[in-house]
């Protein structure tokens, strides 16, 4: 249980802009919050005047606070889309929130009115029309922002006479998302309630339609359907020959429509044949709408809201006002399509002759693609390798990818490494039993030729006895979240989640592999803050796995180097030259000039970098340009941290959803395009070098952890959003996931 604060103190929180206020704080009781288990609310005075209301979450109620930032990012989207805009009223007012704190809360402005539970079969037929009005405006304007409130109903939505209120979105998901079993009859959707399909913002219009239904005939009804007794009442006409009494979403009109059929301005619409007039008389500012909203308040400034994000059903958004750089089709979106499609035109992707048939390092296009002139003849492939005696899948001869030597098989070499971390000779030259053999060498490791007379390092035999191997290396300073990352991608997959994806994973060595497991993934699940990577005198890979996916099983491994390393062009990063992809991690506290990181930063020591990662820049310059002007290696960024910015639209549209089943090359596109112009937008170019540099580049929105760590360890548990994203995009880059064309994917 929530210990109540002492009724005196300070409070500090972020305003919805993002800025950071403190308040002296009086705190009132706490209440039962109906709707919002683990969320008990409270009324708070501000510098003795000012009363909010506060919904917060006790440490530790992983269930609670997940709700409570899906509500906090619904709110401080509404207020930053609609906030100064007329029909902002119908909405009930964030004021500011604190998702990192150690009881993370909401702030709102106390609603006025009373709910409408009190008005049934009392209204006149004009403010019943009115009512009708604001709530589908206010349908209309959650649907433009790709939101569906999901909790409307005579308890939750307020009437003083002039406005509607509806109460804070702490139902709200986003359309598109799957739905979850939330609400009763009738007020809530029969697929709302089964929690069947997807989220759509005609779920709203049902609980709308039932709602208007209770005004008029004084009682609600069984919510199976269309109310039997719907054609009596004259006032819900619009709503029966719309079809907003429907059992299912598709056959319900969208919020448009609706209002069509109730003859009530679409304020957005107007906004927008406004500002195209404003743009062809050459008006740069800002110009109010005419007219007023059916009881919708003032006059409505328009504002450009952003569209739905990918998978929405709010249907298409005309846009109001100047374009929204966040707008995949807007500047932002539109910086990101030029750069790709000169991509493929320095790289021939745009002719109709087909693309590199082989991804990776031996993958690179030949450089008649580069030149523009074909050779008579195709080189002759060199002849297979013979396979070992002693494997039953051994590939050709390939790099070491400590000393990026060419390395081969050889029985001769393998050794066991004993508990004290000494080598032991292993000899399988005997006669033994396939199976035996096979046990034997799953464990085993081959000295590396080169390593006599250097530093002494060895390889999975699985590493030499499988396909062609992939390696993986992430990129970025000290502290920017590598190793939790990579922690959390490599959880994520020990609890199978790669299969839906057509893949199989095993350990390339199982004892290396338990050790990752015991010393970095077992203490991050436990909420504990890991460790910085030490600087190492030679590149040693962190763990590997065999993955089975599209053709043989092939040995992925994951480099880990300490950031210094990575900043340094010694000869410990000489390894670099050969690696086949990397995810390169932007931090947002480094690289986001945004004013709600600020208390962050200074609570870290941290400061904003206008020149980029050096880590980047170093990896970046030392790696050869083999596809043309570009690094051929496939790359992603993973914009790590991101529920520090969970808040901000482009980023809530996709940490605030699950990564779909199965792998979609056009999400994860649309995904690129937003963290491109979010990055763009509030970063200096450099922070965007890996894309601008590497020929395949994709960018994704990760939280390794889901909170700030206090004291070594996370307060709120362990979190990990979206980890795998940036894996998956590299195995589609590299040919390893089934079903997906590698030679399109990331350009």
């Amino acid at each position: 249980m929530i210990q109540s604060h002492r009724p005196g103190g300070e409070l500090a929180f972020l305003t919805p802009k993002g800025g950071l206020v403190r308040f002296a704080a009086r705190f009132g009781p706490d209440g039962e919050s109906a709707g919002r288990p683990g969320r008990p609310g409270r009324t708070v005075t501000l510098d003795g005047d000012r009363t909010v209301v506060q919904y917060r979450v006790a440490p530790g109620d992983r269930r609670a606070l997940a709700a409570l930032e899906r509500e906090a990012a619904a709110a401080v989207a509404l207020e930053r889309r609609y906030g100064d805009m007329g029909f902002r009223e119908v909405f009930t007012r964030v004021v500011g929130y604190d998702l990192d704190a150690p009881e993370p809360f909401v702030l709102y402005r106390p609603a006025s009115g009373e709910p409408l539970a009190a008005y049934g079969g009392a209204l006149g037929v004009r403010d019943q029309q009115r009512v009708a009005a604001q709530l589908v405006l206010a349908v209309r304007l959650m649907g433009a922002a790709g939101l569906v409130h999901r909790a409307i109903g005579p308890d939750t939505v307020r009437w003083d006479g002039a406005h509607v209120r509806i109460a804070e979105p702490y139902a709200a998901l986003r359309a598109g998302e799957p739905r979850e079993a939330f609400g009763a009859a009738p007020w809530a959707s029969p697929e709302q309630r089964g929690g069947t399909g997807t989220a759509d913002p005609r779920d709203d219009l049902w609980s709308v339609a039932h709602l208007l239904y209770y005004l008029v005939a004084g009682r609600p009804d069984r919510g199976a359907g269309p109310p039997a007794d719907l054609a009596a009442f004259r006032g819900l006409t619009a709503f029966h020959d719309s079809g907003a009494f429907a059992p299912s979403a598709a056959d319900r009109p969208t919020p448009v429509e609706l209002m069509r059929f109730l003859r009530v301005p679409d304020p957005l619409t107007a906004a927008t044949a406004e500002a195209a007039a404003a743009n062809r008389s050459g008006s740069s500012g800002r110009t109010a709408a005419p007219g007023r909203t059916a009881g919708a308040g003032p006059a409505a400034e328009p504002g450009r809201p952003a569209g739905p994000g990918p998978g929405d059903h709010a249907g298409p958004l005309d846009p109001a006002g100047p374009a929204d750089p966040l707008d995949p089709v807007g500047p932002g979106g539109a910086a990101y399509d030029r750069r790709i499609a000169r991509k493929r035109a320095d790289l021939g992707l745009d002719r109709p002759e087909p693309p590199p048939q082989e991804p990776g390092r031996q993958g690179r296009p030949p450089w008649w693609r580069l030149s523009g002139r074909r050779p008579a003849a195709p080189p002759p492939a060199p002849p297979a390798a013979p396979s070992p005696p002693a494997a039953e899948a051994a590939s050709a001869e390939r790099l070491c990818p400590h000393c990026l030597l060419p390395v081969a098989y050889d029985p001769s070499r393998l050794v066991t490494i004993d508990p004290k971390g000494d080598r032991v000779p292993l000899d399988v030259s005997g006669d033994l039993p396939p199976a035996h053999l096979r046990d034997l060498l799953r464990t085993a490791y081959q000295v590396c030729p080169y390593a006599d007379g250097g530093t002494p390092h060895e390889l999975p035999v699985p590493y030499l006895t499988n396909g062609r191997p992939l390696t993986i290396a992430l990129v970025g300073s000290s502290g920017v979240g590598k190793t939790h990352l990579l922690a959390a991608m490599l959880a994520e997959v020990e609890q199978g989640g790669l299969e839906p994806y057509g893949l199989k994973c095993l350990p390339l060595n199982p004892d290396t592999h338990r050790a990752f497991l015991r010393e970095r993934v077992h203490s991050l699940l436990q909420g504990r803050e890991l460790g910085r990577t030490g600087q190492q005198t030679f590149a040693r890979f962190a763990d590997g796995l065999l993955v089975t996916g599209n053709g043989p099983a092939r040995p992925v491994v994951f480099f880990d180097l300490a950031g210094e390393d990575l900043a340094q062009d010694g000869e410990v990063a000489r390894f670099l030259t050969g690696v086949d992809a990397f995810v390169f991690v932007l931090d947002p506290l480094r690289a986001l000039d945004l004013p709600s990181l600020d208390p962050v930063r200074e609570r870290n020591g941290l400061r904003r970098r206008d020149l980029g990662d050096e880590a980047f820049t170093t990896v970046l310059n030392r790696i050869p340009r083999t596809w043309g002007p570009y690094v051929a290696a496939p790359a992603a960024i993973a914009v790590n941290k991101s529920d520090l910015v969970r808040v901000e639209p482009a980023v809530d549209r996709w940490l605030g959803r699950s990564l779909p089943p199965r792998f979609r090359p056009d999400e994860v596109r649309a995904e690129s395009r937003d963290a491109h112009a979010f990055v763009s937008r509030h970063a200096t170019a450099a922070w965007l070098r890996p894309f601008d540099d590497c020929a395949r580049c994709t960018l994704h929105f990760v939280a390794a952890t889901g909170g700030q760590a206090r004291d070594d360890r996370f307060p709120h548990g362990v979190r990990p959003r979206r980890v795998l994203a940036p894996l998956l995009s590299i195995f589609a880059m590299c040919g390893l996931l089934p079903g997906v064309d590698h030679r399109e994917a990331g350009i």
